[in-house]
């Protein structure tokens, strides 16, 4: 199959890019390199720097003969949706709109959209969330991933266009940005490592459902190779509070430095949790990296990437 996979230089997208490649896909990567970056682009894909809202990625699509399009870019920081919402919307829904012609025009045959579980559902009724739970984001970031689904069911119903929303919960692992907004995992890698203190704001209990990075790029190869129409949660359904993962993450680094505490964050979520057994009965999937294990795989990545900084730096 033919497939474009949008932001495949970031860190989600990279690892989707991999697992289709070894499915034996024809993998195209368009990304702008805003926040991803050349070196996780793997060995075998095609590469086109362009921004999603741009002319140059909707021609992409129109020429590009793909049966498939797997929209992983956006703008993902809910800081800054909270502090500039019409720039989030203009990543995330005028750069979706933007793909989305181009891949009527071009007949695409598959629609994948990365969504969000936890930003979409809001402060949740039930624990963990089914897909029949209501959006109620509280954030401009979750409402346009919910607003994304919904013009994904018009494009669907009016043009055609076959489509599935995976609503990832926390995603983790090898590359992700320590920089990033929603590297929580990656940022104490980092600074557990260097034997620095990490800072949990608020008292640490608020909890999150973290699900490995290899468990949803496989999650995307299943969508891919799949017919179901709609909306899918990728997680584990377990909660996991920021002390147990602190403590993690200070075990498989070595630090047995004790984390600073700040005050909690204005509107940040006490508690979100998905429930995955939909994915199970439609797609066959399941997550298969528990939290330890995936935790120690981050580190000795984290380990080895900051080794060759060290050596880098000695040359």
């Amino acid at each position: 199959m033919r497939v474009l996979v949008t932001g495949g230089a970031g860190f989600i997208g990279s690892h989707v890019a991999e697992t289709f490649l070894r499915a034996g896909h024809q993998v195209t990567v368009l990304d702008d390199l805003s926040s991803g970056k050349r070196e996780n682009l793997p060995e075998g894909v095609r590469f086109i720097q362009a921004d999603i809202r741009s002319a140059q990625a909707r021609e992409a699509i129109v020429v590009g003969a793909y049966d498939a399009v797997v929209h992983q870019a956006a703008q993902i920081d809910v800081r800054r949706s909270v502090d500039d919402p019409a720039y989030d919307a203009d990543i995330n829904l005028i750069g979706l709109l933007n793909l989305l012609e181009a891949c009527v025009e071009a007949n695409v045959r598959r629609f994948i959209f990365a969504s969000s579980g936890g930003a979409c559902y809001g402060e949740q009724i039930v624990y963990p969330a089914p897909e029949s739970h209501p959006l109620q984001p509280v954030s401009p970031y979750g409402a346009s991933k919910a607003a994304g689904e919904l013009y994904l069911g018009f494009y669907f119903k009016e043009k055609k266009l076959p489509y599935l929303a995976l609503r990832y919960s926390n995603v983790y692992g090898p590359r992700q940005d320590p920089a990033g907004e929603a590297g929580v995992v990656a940022i104490f890698n980092g600074r557990c490592l260097r034997k620095q203190a990490c800072t949990i704001y608020g008292d640490g209990k608020q909890t999150r459902d973290y699900v490995y990075v290899a468990d949803v790029a496989r999650a995307n190869l299943l969508a891919l190779e799949s017919d179901y129409i709609g909306s899918l949660n990728i997680g584990t359904g377990k909660e996991t509070d920021v002390l147990r993962l602190h403590d993690a993450v200070a075990k498989a680094a070595g630090s047995s430095i004790p984390p600073t505490f700040a005050p909690a964050r204005a509107g940040e979520q006490r508690r979100s949790c998905i429930d995955p057994t939909m994915a199970a009965r439609v797609l066959g999937w399941r997550p298969e990296v528990d939290l330890e294990r995936g935790i120690a795989l981050t580190v000795d990545h984290f380990r080895s990437r900051l080794a060759g900084m060290r050596a880098k730096a000695t040359a």
